[in-house]
């Protein structure tokens, strides 16, 4: 066994480039374009934030297309040092500038053996501290052909890459269930609150029933009768989390959720909790079910602004938040409702024009409590509320169980890589 550059296992090492240098666009439907932001903390690519260009302007980018199989680098901006293999249902595909695409040598590397190896804590950490080296972060190619990695027998290879590969399936079955049922509680409250189909008395769709709709003149639309129209701020209070400085999150400390606990989707991601040791008070504390909204946002197209996520109850100590998001709070209204109204595409259509900034948008917190709300009568917000329970307890286990597989994976990898433990031993 003996190091090996990437340049040396791989058919090709390039990146891509903008539509705009050869004159394109970015169009509706078309061939998959993908950017550093689908590159993030999981083994495939995040295809919710795929854009796309025509087949004239991937015949022109063509040094760029994607292949199945291609490693990808992320080689430039937030997400620098990432990495994401593509799979058949990415492709067609092209790709930017920020991203560096791996051709591997089958018959000599396996891609998902390359891939744990360049995802240890480590070696991730070298990665990036190589890119800070030059007058702006990037992996250049020439840095990226020379990164080196141990290159054992390709048998070696696959048992390693099936063992880390077996759990991480487990991980993408185990997100697939929580999308639908995400998505289920998305039907569920569309059909409710903005088709305004929710049980009558009779426990038939009130508006396709027949139930009577009155005119609002503040909003210039119908709403079911006995209804309030009203600013959110009569029903809510908003706090800020903690201003820290980067000493307070290295090493020990109470576990502090941040915008990296934001997907861009808006769903949690556990593996974005942070560690502060610095000082909170009693306000600071999160306790399971608060509702927090991001307030700060660093994706081109203010894709986590405004969005929401409830802390889940899979945590046994205190947890603080930091000052990139804010809690919100209201005695009348169910935080599952809340929720989901951040997370509509007709409020974040609304709020992220409160967002201001160049490469960080800070959320102006005033757009939210200015937002008008049709409400709901409160039987009907704890009805949904007791429908919406069972869906949220589900997928909160489903990622607790993702936690401890996500653990158990990244307690094995460098023991796999480096001989610690054996494949026969497991």
């Amino acid at each position: 066994m003996s190091n090996v550059t990437l340049k040396e296992v791989s058919e090709l090492i390039t990146k891509g480039t903008t539509p705009s240098s050869v004159g394109c666009e970015f169009v509706s439907e078309g061939i998959n374009f993908i950017k550093s932001e689908s590159i993030s903390d999981s083994k495939y690519l995040n295809n919710v934030i795929f854009e796309h260009i025509d087949e004239e302007t991937d015949r022109k980018l063509k040094r760029s297309r994607i292949n199945e199989g291609d490693l990808l680098f992320s080689i430039a901006g937030a997400y620098l040092g990432k990495i994401a293999i593509a799979k058949a249902s990415d492709v067609p595909a092209n790709t930017n500038q920020a991203v560096g695409i791996v051709r591997l040598k089958k018959d000599k590397v396996n891609v998902d053996y390359v891939y744990y190896y360049f995802s240890q804590n480590n070696i991730n950490a070298y990665i990036n501290k190589l890119s800070s080296q030059s007058s702006q972060p990037n992996l250049n190619l020439d840095l990226l052909g020379k990164l080196e990695f141990e290159l054992k027998s390709i048998k070696d290879q696959q048992k390693i890459a099936s063992v880390l590969s077996s759990l991480d399936s487990k991980i993408e079955l185990n997100n697939r269930i929580n999308a639908e049922l995400e998505a289920m509680a998305k039907t569920l409250y569309d059909y409710w609150f903005v088709q305004f189909d929710f049980p009558d008395k009779n426990g038939k769709p009130y508006k396709t029933s027949g139930g009577k709709m009155v005119w609002n003149e503040e909003l210039k639309r119908e709403v079911p009768e006995g209804w309030e129209v009203k600013l959110l701020d009569k029903e809510i209070e908003i706090q800020r989390g903690i201003s820290y400085t980067s000493k307070e999150i290295n090493g020990d400390g109470i576990p502090m959720i941040s915008l990296n606990s934001f997907n861009l989707d808006g769903t949690y991601k556990s593996e974005g909790i942070k560690t502060y040791s610095g000082k909170f008070a009693q306000k600071n504390i999160l306790k399971s079910g608060d509702l927090l909204i991001a307030a700060t946002d660093v994706t081109r197209n203010a894709d986590i602004i405004g969005r929401a996520i409830l802390v889940p109850d899979y945590y046994k100590e205190d947890l603080v938040f930091s000052m990139d998001i804010a809690k919100i709070i209201s005695k009348n209204i169910p935080s599952s409702f809340l929720m989901m109204l951040f997370n509509s595409n007709h409020y974040h259509n609304y709020i992220k024009w409160y967002a201001s900034g160049t490469i960080v948008l800070h959320l102006n917190l005033d757009g939210v409590n200015r937002y008008i709300i049709e409400m709901p009568p409160l039987n009907l917000l704890k009805m949904f509320d007791e429908v919406y329970s069972p869906i949220a307890n589900r997928v909160y286990n489903t990622a607790k169980e993702n936690q401890k597989l996500t653990e158990l994976r990244d307690w094995l990898l460098p023991m796999l890589m480096n001989g610690q433990v054996k494949v026969s031993e497991l």
